[in-house]
């Protein structure tokens, strides 16, 4: 029985590790769409004055629940590890329930952008693993440690110093890995597009029944049957699944999306979601690469969601004088996680994408081919 119990605690805690390192990493791997996340929390639940806290909560949360799973993996500080891991399960498994029961945000980010789960399939799989934490809680005293204190608290540092170095990278840099639509050498560009389908509705005149066709499959050369059934209505379904729907507008409201992955040359975009909180230290890099994209007869545009006031002023201010583009701040903040970012496509395909402080030389950037 002792046998059977310790076995038990050891799968269940290997299991709670992994998940934890798991969930940790993807996170790590953006912690600024973490912060996104949290940020969401603030809006849904009127507390929009804890914004500022938003990154430092993000990275602290990557870098705790990284520890912990790893703490887990290595047996060490036994009765801290799980009184926390419970706890923090505790406090999400009642929020898990909050977001399945009244859907203040449309999930919680817990596997980040790597695996999205519906606000019930999370509460769930929260339950699962409150029960892995059971065996492992209530065993915590019963088995002594693997380590000497002092090596406990040697590997016990070493994590938190790698976990913080790595979160820290990713926020300074773009992630490492991308599970977004926007990833380097994704073609933008929608491959053998299928037609629209056209759905005609039409009545009986008589029994005022309705039914749907798909045009043409409706006999609208039946000089009878048109004499029975009325038009109604007509829906249209657009059966392709694109790359990304993302959509780009000129500053008078036109939408230019598919000129620009159209564009046969190098497209440069520098998307800032809000110019106002941009990180602006390095204009005048920005503005000499968007000289040298146009002296080379490539085109160079600014995407962001300020309005034409802001854009004005931010021209003024900046010197950036250039053709900008307008777009949604949630869409932008998804494409790239810097602000601002870089962009560059040639056909439809991004060939690049850098965070701000990283832009490379232009001619780094544009190969002869």
């Amino acid at each position: 029985m002792k046998n059977m119990m310790q076995l038990i605690r050891t799968i269940s805690r290997w299991l709670l590790g992994l998940l934890f390192i798991f969930s940790g990493f993807v996170k790590a791997v953006d912690p600024l769409g973490t912060a996104y996340r949290i940020e969401d929390y603030f809006v849904a639940f009127g507390t929009q004055w804890a914004m500022p806290a938003a990154v430092f909560l993000a990275v602290f949360l990557c870098v705790v629940e990284l520890s912990l799973g790893f703490f887990l993996i290595f047996n060490i500080f036994k009765r801290f590890t799980i009184w926390i891991v419970a706890l923090m399960m505790l406090f999400f498994t009642l929020l898990t329930l909050n977001d399945a029961i009244f859907e203040p945000v449309p999930d919680c980010g817990c596997f980040g952008d790597f695996l999205i789960l519906g606000n019930w399939v999370t509460f769930y799989k929260n339950l699962v693993i409150d029960a892995l934490i059971v065996p492992v809680f209530i065993t915590r005293n019963k088995y002594p440690s693997v380590y000497k204190l002092a090596t406990e608290w040697k590997l016990g540092i070493l994590v938190v110093v790698i976990t913080t170095l790595f979160t820290s990278y990713n926020l300074n840099n773009l992630p490492i890995l991308d599970f977004r639509d926007w990833k380097v050498g994704k073609n933008m560009t929608l491959e053998n597009p299928k037609p629209l389908e056209y759905y005609l509705s039409y009545e009986n005149n008589i029994t005022g029944e309705v039914k749907e066709y798909l045009s043409p499959n409706y006999p609208f050369n039946d000089s009878a049957w048109l004499a029975e059934w009325s038009y109604k209505d007509m829906r249209i379904v657009d059966p392709n699944t694109y790359p990304t729907q993302v959509q780009f507008f000129d500053l008078v409201g036109n939408n230019i999306t598919n000129e620009i992955f159209s564009d046969p040359f190098y497209r440069f975009l520098l998307v800032s979601y809000n110019l106002d909180k941009g990180d602006w230290a390095r204009i005048q890099e920005i503005v000499r690469l968007k000289t040298q994209v146009e002296d080379a007869g490539f085109t160079f545009d600014v995407i962001t969601a300020s309005d034409e006031t802001h854009i004005a002023q931010f021209q003024k201010e900046s010197g950036l004088y250039t053709t900008y583009l307008q777009s949604d701040d949630i869409d932008l903040k998804t494409i790239i996680r810097s602000n601002p970012g870089l962009i560059v496509l040639k056909e439809g395909v991004i060939v690049g994408k850098w965070a701000n402080g990283h832009f490379p030389d232009f001619k780094d950037i544009v190969k002869e081919e």
